[in-house]
C-alpha cells in the first residue's frame, strides 16, 4: 500500500474566507488522510471573522490558521490545486488536477450569508473526498 497521501491545496486572493473553510472542512472530514494547505496571491491581515463564526457553528474551529501567501513551492507539492472562483492564476505543474470552484465570497457579508457558502463548501469537498480516498 503507498504511504503517500494525497495533498490539496485551496486557494483564494485573499486566503481569508472560502480556501480557509474548505480547509477545514477537509481536516475535519478527512483528518490525517490527505494533507491540506491553503494559500492566497494577496493574503488579507485576518481571516473573515463571520467564516470563523459559521465554522465554529458546525464545530469546525479554524481561529488558529492564518491567511498565507501562495508560493510556487506550495502549489508543487499539492496533487491537487482548487481555486475558489476568483480568478487566481496558480503555477501549473505537470500530474495536478487543477479545478475551480465558483463560490460566492464572504468578504463583507453576514453569518446568514455566509452559512450557505459553509454548507456548499462542504458538499464539494465530500465530493473531493471521494475521488481522493476511493476506499474510505
Amino acid at each position: 500500500m503507498s504511504t503517500d497521501k494525497p495533498s490539496v491545496l485551496f486557494v483564494c486572493v485573499h486566503n481569508a474566507g472560502r480556501s480557509q473553510m474548505a480547509a477545514g472542512w477537509l481536516r475535519h472530514l478527512a483528518g490525517d488522510t490527505v494533507e491540506v494547505r491553503s494559500a492566497g496571491s494577496a493574503p488579507a491581515d485576518q481571516i473573515n471573522p463571520v467564516a470563523v463564526a459559521a465554522m465554529a457553528e458546525v464545530g469546525i474551529d479554524i481561529t488558529d490558521q492564518k491567511p498565507k501567501i501562495l508560493t510556487p513551492e506550495a502549489s508543487e507539492a499539492s496533487n491537487v490545486v482548487i481555486t475558489m472562483g476568483c480568478g487566481d492564476v496558480c503555477p501549473y505543474f505537470p500530474g495536478q488536477t487543477h479545478l475551480d470552484w465558483e463560490l460566492d465570497d464572504p468578504a463583507g457579508q453576514g453569518i446568514q450569508a455566509v452559512r450557505p457558502i459553509r454548507d456548499e463548501i462542504r458538499k464539494r469537498v465530500e465530493a473531493l473526498m471521494t475521488e481522493l480516498l476511493p476506499s474510505a
